[in-house]
């Protein structure tokens, strides 16, 4: 009679041999390849019922735009001209006048030039009091208006942003000296009446004319400028 436990005691030996420790799988087998990447497919239906409801919200859209737009052609907005200021150019060089040492200048341009301000200015950062009013003018330029009773060099190159000296202009019969920068801005200086006046700005020079015409009758109207301890600057 044959054991049949030995045959038995043989096969349990040999079963971990042929096994990776941990794995189960036969050993020196490869591993078993990754998975493959399966891609959602969107059905042709359901893409055909995606279209429709993009293009509906176009189409919706597009009527909307059109239903709307006759209402506002019809009502179109006003054309505005933006804010500008109400300033009182002349009641307001009254009131600094006190102060100044001189009775500012009010130039008179009717419609013409726009003022956005009027001030006056005691000269703390710089050492010297101005009398100072900004103007748009006719063609939308800007010029700006700067008095004082004490001018120096060094205040004026500022006033001018360093422009040399190109030539000179007349206008309301009193020659201006004229400033370039050669970059669009210019000036007109005149000294007269014991005061200094500087216009400053990017507009044509008829219209720098226009407005220094208005200044020297604004000028020859007022008193010679006195000096007044208030006018001056504090050491």
């Amino acid at each position: 009679m044959r054991d049949y436990r030995s045959v038995s005691e043989t096969q349990d030996k040999s079963t971990p041999n042929n096994l990776t420790a941990g794995t189960g799988s036969p050993k020196g087998s490869e591993s078993a390849p990754d998975a493959p990447v399966v891609k959602p497919v969107i059905r042709a239906a359901a893409a055909k019922r995606a279209n429709a409801s993009v293009i509906g919200m176009i189409i919706a859209l597009l009527v909307s735009v059109a239903a709307f737009l006759p209402i506002v052609l019809m009502n179109p907005s006003p054309k505005s001209e933006g804010y500008r200021p109400n300033v009182d150019v002349g009641a307001i060089a009254q009131n600094a006048a006190g102060v100044a040492g001189f009775t500012p200048v009010a130039p008179r341009t009717g419609d013409t030039f726009s003022p956005n301000y009027a001030r006056w200015e005691s000269g703390t950062g710089t050492g010297v009091p101005t009398w100072e009013v900004g103007y748009l003018t006719p063609k939308e330029s800007f010029i700006g208006l700067v008095q004082t009773a004490r001018a120096n060099p060094t205040w004026l190159l500022q006033q001018t942003k360093n422009a040399p000296v190109t030539g000179s202009r007349n206008a309301g019969g009193l020659d201006w000296e004229l400033r370039d920068t050669g970059k669009g801005e210019k000036s007109m200086v005149l000294s007269h009446k014991g005061t200094t006046v500087v216009l400053t700005g990017t507009a044509q020079l008829d219209e720098f004319a226009v407005l220094a015409d208005a200044v020297v009758k604004s000028l020859e109207s007022n008193p010679a400028a006195t000096v007044s301890p208030s006018a001056t600057s504090s050491p």
